[in-house]
């Protein structure tokens, strides 16, 4: 097809890839390996222009499948790189006829001693274990052999105290190995739970495909799971699944993407992007030299101005200046009103969002992941109302489902794994009350996040800046400190329902909210929450800086405070300050 092309007239391109025309009844002589066909849109391309950019199709954007040494070099800092365990024995567990000699034929082929390549080396100056399969060895499948590389490397790396990063790339088990094949899911399971145990990071990059009992192992067990975009995920193929209930499946089934909208990916990184987003996870994992001065220098700058700022919000607040209730609950639901993402990234530096609850689905009306505060490393989580009406359909309303609930959970355990401080932003109406959420467990999840939020041994801040609905509020408020925004409130349900309830009567929300004691300045009295941030305008984009410079010097307080309490001390604070209650 190409040499047709090339008759009569045809266009050579150079080192430099400038483009001379030339008239020839002859067929021109074209180097090997010059062009390739994309094997996703079928058109001819430079494969120059391909290895720069990242193996990734310039025309169509479609991933070719990289090799193992490839992708290290993409990933790792130059000249960094140690492989470990890089010849190991074969091994024919069944005594499978041929399987030797395809063995031998494909490390001929390939220079790879198996399907994975693992080792250490730095990435943006952060070490870490990797682990990086390859395709072109019996499509990655696990046997033995595999199996025992990336146990050894995550053993090794659990006793170094080192991060490991592992991009998965299978059709599966191996089955020439048979049963021993399958043991090898249990094996490098059981090794990453020590790893995790120990308190070591577990980075998984799922690339196309990762199937079977890869999928059903070491893929999914990753503290943080990334993804390539348009990677086939999954546990059966779609052949199978397709001939199985005998029904075409949706467009995008098993893709990336499909992974990251049902909740069992963190983010869809392109390949691009890979290095630095990794190398950015690993510094938020490792502690930062220097670090703590920073923070402590910070700290002492702006105690000050942070303690009159408050204390003036404090005052005001409980003195009401002429505002009733009802004109507290009008502004902390104003339309114009910050959300929490406007929050996390004015105070916050670096925010990496995850998602998903591992469960079912990623939930909009929830965001969270991990940030720098003054150089330490914390997790953030908001409820998140929309700005648009396009927008606030797609998170509900800052309403957020069970799988909202199973997000921030997950976000929280990660976080006292690795010993990170959580803040939490508060704002809903009131978790969703729909039929689905009935279906898939509302009143547990919320329940669970009482319980597990007791227990967390790391530091936990809530913040309430709009509406603080009932249970669905609670959920992200079992702190060990909440504060208020000014302007916002804390109820055990809307004024509306309590009216409806109580009064058989809607249209005496005002009233309710007048005695049902839900401002800042009422529970500030009442001894139920610890801090009221100063609104002395309301909270806008306009007022945002102001506001989030009061907040950081606050929050710096708070964090060095709990910083020197340990872990069963900072527990026990949190239950007594419920206890009293």
């Amino acid at each position: 097809m190409l040499k047709d092309m090339f008759k009569k007239t045809y266009t050579v391109i150079d080192s430099h890839h400038k483009v001379a025309k030339k008239n020839t009844a002859e067929e021109p002589s074209i180097p090997e390996g010059l062009w390739k066909k994309c094997n996703k849109c079928g058109q001819p391309i430079y494969v120059e222009d391909v290895k720069n950019n990242y193996y990734v199709c310039p025309k169509c954007g479609g991933y070719f499948r990289v090799h193992a040494y490839r992708r290290i070099e993409m990933l790792m800092d130059e000249g960094t790189f140690q492989e470990w365990d890089k010849e190991m024995e074969f091994s024919n567990p069944l005594d499978f006829p041929g399987y030797e000699k395809k063995v031998l034929a494909i490390q001929e082929k390939t220079k790879l001693n198996e399907a994975v390549v693992t080792g250490m080396g730095t990435i943006k100056g952060n070490p870490a274990a990797v682990g990086v399969c390859d395709a072109r060895f019996i499509m990655s499948s696990m046997g033995h052999v595999m199996g025992e590389k990336i146990t050894r490397m995550v053993e090794r790396a659990t006793v170094e105290k080192m991060p490991v990063i592992i991009f998965a790339c299978s059709g599966g088990a191996r089955m020439q190995e048979g049963i021993v094949s399958l043991m090898q899911m249990a094996k490098t399971s059981a090794a990453l739970k020590k790893h995790h145990e120990a308190g070591q990071l577990f980075i998984s990059v799922l690339t196309d495909p990762t199937t079977g009992g890869v999928t059903a192992s070491f893929a999914m067990l990753g503290d943080i799971i990334l993804a390539e975009p348009g990677a086939l995920i999954g546990f059966a193929g779609p052949r199978v699944i397709q001939q199985t209930i005998g029904q075409k499946l949706p467009e995008g089934f098993q893709r990336a993407e499909f992974l990251l909208e049902h909740g069992f990916v963190d983010k869809i990184v392109e390949r691009h992007e890979q290095r630095d987003v990794i190398g950015d996870i690993l510094r938020m994992h490792r502690k930062k030299a220097g670090a703590e001065q920073d923070f402590e220098t910070g700290v002492n700058e702006g105690k000050q101005q942070a303690d009159a700022g408050t204390e003036n919000g404090r005052l005001r607040a409980v003195k009401n200046s002429g505002k009733s209730a009802w004109d507290t609950v009008l502004l902390s639901r104003d339309g114009g009103r910050p959300v929490a993402t406007d929050y996390i990234n004015a105070i916050f530096d670096d925010f990496m969002e995850f998602h998903g609850d591992r469960y079912f689905k990623d939930d909009g009306a929830v965001v969270g992941g991990i940030a720098t505060f003054r150089g330490i490393p914390v997790t953030v989580i908001g409820q998140q109302k929309g700005r648009t009406t396009r927008e606030n359909i797609r998170r509900n309303f800052g309403m957020p489902s069970p799988e909202g609930y199973r997000k921030a959970l997950r976000l929280m355990k990660q976080a006292e794994t690795f010993g990170r401080p959580i803040i939490c932003f508060v704002d809903t109406p009131g978790a969703f009350c729909g039929l689905e959420a009935e279906e898939r467990g509302q009143g547990e999840a919320i329940a669970r996040n009482l319980f597990e939020m007791a227990s967390l041994t790391v530091p936990v801040l809530s913040l309430v800046i709009g509406e603080g609905g009932s249970g669905g509020a609670l959920a992200m408020a079992v702190a060990n400190e909440v504060w208020m925004m000014e302007n916002a409130i804390y109820s055990i349900l809307s004024p509306e329902g309590f009216a409806s309830i109580l009064w058989k009567d809607s249209k005496k929300a005002a009233e309710a909210a007048r005695v049902m004691k839900i401002t800042a300045a009422d529970l500030y009295e009442q001894g139920l929450i610890e801090e009221i941030i100063s609104e002395a305008e309301p909270a806008s984009p306009e007022t945002m800086p102001v506001i989030a410079g009061i907040i950081r010097e606050r929050m710096g307080s708070f964090l060095k405070k709990y910083e020197t309490m340990a872990a069963e001390e900072i527990r026990e604070q949190r239950y007594q300050r419920f206890r009293r209650i």
